[in-house]
């Protein structure tokens, strides 16, 4: 039987229009598939854990139980810590407000005096700014029933996740042909053991930056150095973009509750060497060294999560492309794909480049192996 072949120009104008389809189904279900992709990860990260309450004796029910409530319960802890960090700040709010207010007009005064833009020009041109912001806030937030399926339908995905996994991955396994059960077993496998190592290692590396964070603050002796290192490090996570807002709050804290500017520069000496320990030590030694992405496709893609899903779009797109990379990077076909995503640069054109050494696993990798 012939296969009828088409022009190129009519697959390609096919592949953009379900490319096309495709983002507008996701940005119209956003209200469910934001809470979905992170039950997704999270349920990831507790599969080890229900794992260990099975091999234990324990229910598969009861394992999924209580694996939530631990989750739950650090989660709980975390926020408690957050919320009594805010409380604090929002006591002083009213002084900092009339402090950043007298800044601001000086700011004004000055832009006025030297650019020759007038106060109303420029309150015009912060409005539109705000405006702008306001959308991408509104993609995150959306509508209050986004948020009420955020915070109940979330723990039922992950139950449901958890409890259907054998299920799912049947599913996946039927998809393919026989032939290729053995293949599509090593790339589920090694996919879930990435995304896990990768994950974990995220938290642990989140924890070691907010330390540095805080204790940089404290011993510059800006107020509220703890939750501005929290901030800074959940921040952190968005490569490139969230480093630049990290260091803005702090030194806008230390403008407003400071005189001087040696304080505004001690924080910015002190979040780039940090930065520096982490993109150099933290992130190949504790995050997982198999998923690195490129510095041109994380702000790009961050960027485009952000369009797409707001500020939990933004949080999401890394992860996701990371996952996206791990299966790119097992499938013969896709090889090329993950080579594109990654951040080994080749040294010689046409496929001729220097080998490397195998790396030792990571810490993460290291936590995730000892569970199973």
């Amino acid at each position: 039987m012939q296969i009828k072949q088409y022009p190129f120009y009519f697959k390609v104008t096919v592949i953009l229009f379900g490319l096309v389809l495709f983002v507008y189904s996701l940005s119209m279900l956003s209200g469910i598939l934001i809470p979905f992709a992170f039950a997704l990860i999270i349920a990831i990260l507790l599969n080890p854990l229900v794992n260990k309450f099975q091999s234990k004796g324990v229910g598969k029910i009861f394992a999924i139980i209580f694996s939530m409530l631990l989750a739950l319960l650090m989660f709980g802890g975390i926020m408690y810590f957050i919320s009594s960090q805010v409380m604090g700040f929002s006591e002083n709010f009213p002084v900092l407000k009339e402090k950043f207010y007298e800044l601001s007009k000086q700011l004004q005064d000055w832009v006025q005096s030297n650019f020759g833009i007038s106060i109303a020009k420029q309150v015009e041109l912060i409005n539109e700014a705000l405006n702008k912001s306001k959308g991408l806030v509104g993609q995150t937030v959306g509508t209050a029933l986004t948020t009420l399926m955020l915070i109940f339908i979330l723990p039922v995905y992950i139950f449901l996740l958890l409890f259907y996994k054998t299920l799912l991955l049947n599913f996946l396994y039927e998809s393919f042909a026989e032939k290729n059960s053995t293949q599509v077993a090593d790339i589920l496998k090694q996919t879930k053991s990435a995304i896990q190592s990768y994950m974990i290692g995220l938290l642990i590396e989140a924890l070691i930056v907010a330390a540095m964070n805080s204790t940089a603050l404290l011993i510059l002796g800006v107020k509220y150095a703890v939750l501005l290192g929290l901030i800074g490090a959940l921040l952190n996570m968005l490569p490139y973009i969230g480093g630049i807002i990290a260091i803005a709050l702090p030194v806008l804290m230390a403008t407003v509750t400071k005189t001087g500017y040696s304080t505004q520069l001690g924080i910015i000496i002190a979040y780039i060497i940090i930065q520096f320990i982490d993109n150099n030590f933290l992130i190949p030694k504790i995050v997982s060294s198999k998923v690195q992405i490129n510095a041109l496709v994380s702000i790009l893609i961050v960027l485009l999560g952000g369009a797409l899903w707001g500020v939990a779009g933004m949080f999401l797109s890394i992860p996701f492309i990371a996952i996206i990379k791990i299966i790119c990077d097992r499938v013969e076909g896709m090889k090329p794909l993950g080579k594109l995503l990654g951040d080994e640069i080749p040294t010689k054109h046409k496929g001729l480049v220097w080998g490397r050494r195998k790396a030792k696993p990571s810490l993460s990798e290291t936590i995730i192996n000892d569970t199973k």
